[in-house]
């Protein structure tokens, strides 16, 4: 993987307007794995794409009427198939992590990444997902030193009792053992 002025060169870029400057764009020190299916628990389709552009068409779906004004983006999304797909560049500050602490320190979004997994809860990840991860994982390590495996988290442990992702179907184990190899 090829991060070239902060633009994972693998990724389909889809520009979200969600996202704004970082205090810091040398601060990026944390990496947060979330997960996200629209509408829950389905996989495919131009919805994570619209909600993340502002263009979610809240009558294609009840659930749709209840996140209609969120204003919210990640960096990058990875869908079932291991495709990829870049909202935000990396200097920038995507709207991911909402109210949110770590090691102390509030507000994630202004020096995190944040890498959405096509998936829920309770549905385990494909592999595919968990090698593109990896891959981009380690590029993200190579080129933003602040991130170390140590300050690689979930959205659940950054916001604890506010959210659950990437939830207990993801397999931390054998993700660290992929991107320590």
């Amino acid at each position: 993987m090829q991060i070239t002025n902060h633009i994972l060169q693998q990724a389909r870029q889809v520009a979200s307007p969600n996202c704004g400057d970082r205090p810091d764009e040398n601060d990026i020190s944390l990496l947060v794995i979330h997960n996200i299916s629209l509408p829950p628990g389905e996989f495919g389709g131009p919805y994570i794409d619209d909600l993340f552009c502002n263009r979610l068409d809240c009558t294609v779906h009840p659930f749709f009427q209840e996140i209609s004004s969120l204003q919210v983006s990640s960096h990058l999304l990875i869908d079932r198939a291991g495709n990829i797909t870049q909202y935000v560049p990396f200097n920038r500050k995507a709207h991911h992590a909402g109210q949110s602490q770590f090691n102390g320190r509030l507000q994630c979004n202004d020096f995190s990444i944040g890498i959405e997994l096509e998936g829920t809860d309770h549905k385990a990840f494909t592999d595919q997902q968990y090698a593109v991860l990896a891959e981009v994982t380690c590029a993200l390590l190579a080129r933003y030193p602040g991130i170390t495996p140590e300050r690689i988290t979930g959205h659940s442990d950054i916001a604890p009792g506010r959210k659950t992702d990437p939830g207990p179907c993801f397999d931390w184990s054998k993700y660290r053992k992929m991107i320590a190899g």
